[in-house]
C-alpha cells in the first residue's frame, strides 16, 4: 500500500487541540464521506463512521486531538501565560514557536530560573512578537489555544511531524475504511475526541456503540533511541500489538486474536509493553459490563513533542492488521 504523503501532511498540519476538534472533524468527514454507509457526530464531538453488517461489532478508535496550551492570562506588556492541554512538559517547550487557530504565533520565553529551580509552567509565557497593546488586546483573550509550529518532513522511510499522535492513527483509520474489506461485521471507525485529557471521546462512544471488540490504533514509545526509554519496541519493526500500559491489560483472546491474524496473514509485528500512558481502550474495554479491547500501535519517537518519528512501513503493517480483523 502506497503511503500516501498528501493525506498525512493534511492531518498533521491541521489545528485540533482537546476539546476544539472542529477543523480536523470536518477535514475527515470530507475525506471519508464517499465510504461510509452512514457518520455521525456524537453530542461530545466524536466522529462515528459505520460500515454496516450483520455479525460482530467491531470499534476502532484513534483520537483526533492534539495536545497544546490554553492562554490563562494576558499582562499590560502583551506576554501570555498558559497552562497546559494534555501532557506538554514545560522544560521541553522553552524556545518552541506555538501557533494559534488565526495563524497567529508565539515564542515560548521564560523567567530567570536558579539552575536548582524546577522549570514549571508558571516560570513560561509566550511573546507574541508585537509591542502594540491593540493587537494583544484584539487578537488574543483567555481561552485561546495553540498548539506546535513545525514543518511536516519526510525521508523514504519516515516521517517527522508534529500531531503524529494520533493523527497517524487518524490515517490509519482512513486509509482502512477507504479499502473496506467484504465482511459481515459491523464495523465502526470512531475518531475520538479528548484523548490527551482523559479518553473522554472514547468513554461516550464505547457506551453508545457497545461493542462486541474494540480496537484503539494509536502511538507509543520506542526503546531505539538514547533517550532512556527500556522497551523492546523498534521502529521500522512492524505493528506494536499491546500487551499492557497504565490504562489496560489486554484481553488475551484479543491478543491472541491479532497475534494469529498477523502470522496468518505475514503482518509483520512486534509486543508493545508500555510503562506509562494511555489509550481509548481504557475506558472502552470498562463499558458496560466490559468489553474485550486490545491496541495496534505505532512506534513512535519523541512522542508529545513537535517532531515526533514514525516508520512508513510500519503505517503499512498496522493498516493490513485493522483490515484483517475486519474480515474475520
Amino acid at each position: 500500500m502506497n503511503y500516501n504523503k498528501e493525506l498525512m501532511k493534511k492531518l498533521s498540519d491541521c489545528f485540533a487541540p482537546s476539546g476544539r476538534e472542529k477543523n480536523i472533524r470536518d477535514m475527515i468527514i470530507n475525506e471519508i464521506k464517499d465510504y461510509a454507509d452512514e457518520i455521525s457526530v456524537d453530542t461530545l464531538g466524536n466522529l462515528i463512521a459505520r460500515k454496516k453488517g450483520k455479525c460482530k461489532k467491531i470499534l476502532f478508535s484513534a483520537h483526533m486531538d492534539q495536545i497544546g496550551l490554553i492562554i490563562t492570562h494576558v499582562d499590560e506588556k502583551g506576554f501570555l501565560r498558559f497552562s497546559n492541554v494534555g501532557g506538554v512538559h514545560a522544560k521541553e517547550i522553552i524556545g518552541l514557536r506555538m501557533v494559534f487557530d488565526n495563524g497567529l504565533e508565539g515564542v515560548v520565553c521564560s523567567e530567570e530560573i536558579d539552575d536548582k529551580e524546577k522549570v514549571e509552567m508558571s516560570k513560561l509565557f509566550l511573546d507574541v512578537a508585537s509591542t502594540s497593546k491593540d493587537f494583544v488586546k484584539n487578537n488574543f483573550k483567555i481561552g485561546d489555544m495553540c498548539v506546535f509550529k513545525s514543518e511536516y518532513y519526510e525521508t523514504e522511510d519516515c516521517v517527522i511531524c508534529k500531531a503524529a499522535d494520533d493523527r497517524i492513527g487518524c490515517y490509519i483509520l482512513i486509509e482502512a475504511l477507504k479499502s473496506h474489506p467484504k465482511t459481515d461485521n459491523d464495523v465502526y471507525y470512531v475518531f475520538s475526541v479528548q484523548e490527551e485529557v482523559g479518553c473522554r471521546g472514547a468513554k461516550t462512544a464505547g457506551y453508545s456503540i457497545n461493542p462486541d471488540l474494540a480496537i484503539a490504533i494509536d502511538v507509543t514509545a520506542t526503546g531505539d533511541t538514547e533517550d532512556g526509554i527500556k522497551m523492546d519496541v523498534k521502529i521500522g519493526e512492524g505493528a506494536a500489538i499491546k500487551l499492557m500500559d497504565k490504562s489496560i491489560i489486554t484481553h488475551p483472546e484479543v491478543k491472541d486474536l491479532l497475534t494469529d491474524l498477523a502470522v496468518e496473514n505475514n503482518i509483520k509485528y512486534q509486543y508493545e509493553v508500555l510503562e506509562f500512558g494511555g489509550t481509548d481502550a481504557g475506558p472502552i474495554h470498562m463499558t458496560r459490563d466490559g468489553v474485550p479491547s486490545g491496541v495496534i500501535s505505532i512506534p513512535t519517537r519523541n512522542l508529545h513533542s513537535s517532531g515526533e518519528i514514525f516508520n512508513k512501513s510500519d503505517v503499512a503493517e498496522c493498516i493490513k492488521l485493522v483490515q484483517a480483523v475486519i474480515s474475520k
